[in-house]
């Protein structure tokens, strides 16, 4: 018979056992309550006694890294190209599946077929570093020649535009400037000095477009793997564009690194474990665009002599000895009795140069500048190239298998100017912002799929402008400026012309949804 005490006695029972059960398996797998878990081992497993060299070298570069990058600035400068002359390839931020996954703007506006032969804005990408608390920059010249428009983003995410004091393309140098003073500044090293296996920083800013950005300040470490790599890169890109008298004077004295350096970063720092730039990060060796293993800088102490030149003048006042020249072989040391296969031998002299009236000739090889060993053509034109026209240097040289020297004075060479000045930048706050403004009609209503025409919407016509970095303003009727009612497109024009560089502007913008939103930009400086 069927007793229900009896039944509730024994469930009882039996739930009572397999708690005390569950208590005893629990206890001995450690787990003794409901939020208890597994015991994990947190202790270091190395003393740091065992690692202090690998701790200290990581503390160094971090405290590197902390002192440098705030000079470090991000450089979009905008160039009007064709479509059909658009780089396939040559820049990260031309991939259209990179742009998507890290959200950049599509450097072609909206990301529509272009017309092959139609002029449109190409934004290129850069670092830079400051040099001077009034705000010279250092930077390469592929960076920023031919630009329309530069901008300058600071670490601490102020923006500015600069303008183009000059540009060296024989060295690949640039010297760019922003208003103001009191900037964060990187001191200059000595490239000389820099000895092969020591340890440098290549630093740069290739995230694009400001604050926010995903790429913002990389940091990436190496040794110098060599010094004086002649790449032949600078002249190879002259005379691609015509300019074979440059593309003679082109200096390519690389030192190498196998520091990460990737499109973005060319024009930042590379600098010593002392903090001190000794480099300007320039180009990659690679059959893709992208880091292969080898990084190269353009020696501090050459980007520091074209620079003073460019502020001084706006142009490069190369000194000239006149000749050409080649690299010592083997086979040349033995035969003009050299104690060593170093320097540049003379395969000709130009009349009426230098070298000619100090009686330098062909296969004489040159071996030291004003005491300074000489070991391949590439150091001779970096040495020479340091100097200054009318400045009187002694050579060194082998003749006849004897060591003689001889005072040189140097003179001018005659550069053909490239055209380096920005155009004029927009002064406008609706261009220098990146917008249009204009009726909402009812075409432009049907397709933009609005209910109903009636007042102005935003057209973003620079994919580099404030207004795109922000996103999200193409094709939203503009309600608002500043809090004042905008209905038609005059008003915004009379609300936006009060506006100065630096100034903060407030847009509410209401989307075809009828949801509506502020939205706050930055004039730029």
């Amino acid at each position: 018979m069927f007793d229900p005490l009896k039944t509730k006695t024994r469930l009882l029972l039996y739930t009572l056992v397999a708690f005390v059960l569950g208590i005893g398996g629990a206890s001995v797998m450690g787990w003794t309550s409901l939020t208890a878990m597994p015991s994990i081992a947190q202790a270091p497993q190395v003393t740091e006694e065992q690692v202090r060299p690998a701790l200290d070298l990581s503390d160094a570069f971090v405290n590197v890294s902390e002192a440098v990058t705030p000079a470090v600035v991000r450089i979009e400068a905008e160039k009007t190209v064709t479509a059909a002359s658009l780089p396939q390839g040559g820049s990260p931020f031309d991939d259209p599946q990179l742009r998507r996954f890290f959200n950049f703007p599509d450097p072609q506006g909206q990301g529509q077929p272009q017309d092959q032969g139609q002029p449109q804005v190409q934004t290129a990408g850069g670092s830079g570093f400051l040099v001077s608390e009034d705000g010279y920059i250092l930077t390469n010249d592929h960076v920023v020649t031919e630009a329309r428009t530069i901008r300058v983003y600071l670490s601490d995410h102020r923006e500015y535009t600069a303008h183009l004091v000059g540009t060296d393309p024989t060295t690949d140098v640039a010297v760019i400037k922003i208003e103001g003073q009191g900037f964060p500044t990187l001191s200059l090293g000595s490239s000389s000095n820099v000895r092969v296996g020591e340890w440098v920083l290549a630093i740069g800013n290739p995230g694009f477009g400001g604050s926010g950005s995903q790429l913002e300040y990389t940091v990436t470490a190496g040794i110098v793997s060599a010094k004086g790599r002649p790449l032949n890169l600078i002249g190879s890109e002259l005379r691609s564009q015509g300019w074979e008298e440059q593309a003679g004077h082109a200096i390519e004295d690389f030192i190498q690194t196998d520091a990460v350096i990737n499109p973005g970063n060319s024009g930042g720092p590379m600098v010593n474990m002392r903090g001190q730039a000794v480099g300007i990060n320039s180009a990659i060796a690679s059959e893709t665009g992208y880091y292969q293993g080898y990084g190269f800088a353009i020696p501090i102490e050459l980007a520091g002599r074209v620079m003073q030149d460019l502020i001084a003048y706006g142009e490069v006042r190369r000194a000239r000895l006149g000749i050409a020249m080649e690299a010592v072989s083997p086979v040349d040391a033995e035969l003009y009795k050299l104690p060593t296969p170093a320097g540049a031998l003379i395969m000709s002299v130009a009349d009426g140069t230098p070298a000619a009236e100090a009686g330098l000739r062909q296969e004489d090889v040159v071996v030291a500048v004003d005491g300074q060993p000489v070991g391949y053509p590439a150091q001779l034109q970096s040495a020479i190239a340091q100097k200054s026209p009318g400045d009187r240097v002694t050579i060194a040289y082998y003749r006849d298998g004897q060591r003689r020297e001889v005072s040189v004075r140097l003179d001018q060479a005659e550069l053909t100017p490239q055209a380096t000045v920005a155009a004029a930048e927009p002064s406008a706050s609706a261009d220098l912002l990146g917008i249009e403004i204009v009726t909402l009609d009812p075409a432009l209503a049907q397709e933009l799929e609005y209910t109903s025409p009636g007042g102005v919407v935003i057209r973003v016509v620079n994919p580099a402008s404030p207004a795109a970095r922000r996103g999200g303003l193409n094709g939203m009727r503009l309600l608002q400026i500043n809090r004042q009612p905008v209905n038609k497109v005059e008003d915004a024009k009379r609300l936006l012309a009060g506006l100065g560089r630096g100034d903060i502007v407030t847009f509410q913008v209401q989307g075809p949804d009828g949801s509506s939103r502020v939205v706050n930009l930055q004039v730029p400086r």
